[in-house]
């Protein structure tokens, strides 16, 4: 009944995810960024 694969840890599926996750971050940065006028740090109020 238990898996021989695990999804946790440093294993290919997380990877994949944390670096799809971590681009979608990056593009919804760059659009609020784009739409605003501020940068991240100055929307947050520290810049």
């Amino acid at each position: 009944m238990a898996e021989s694969t695990t999804r946790f840890g440093f294993v290919a599926f997380a990877e994949t995810w944390n670096g799809r996750l971590a681009m979608l971050g990056f593009v919804i940065g760059l659009g609020t960024e784009l739409l605003t006028g501020q940068g991240i740090l100055g929307q947050l109020g520290l810049g």
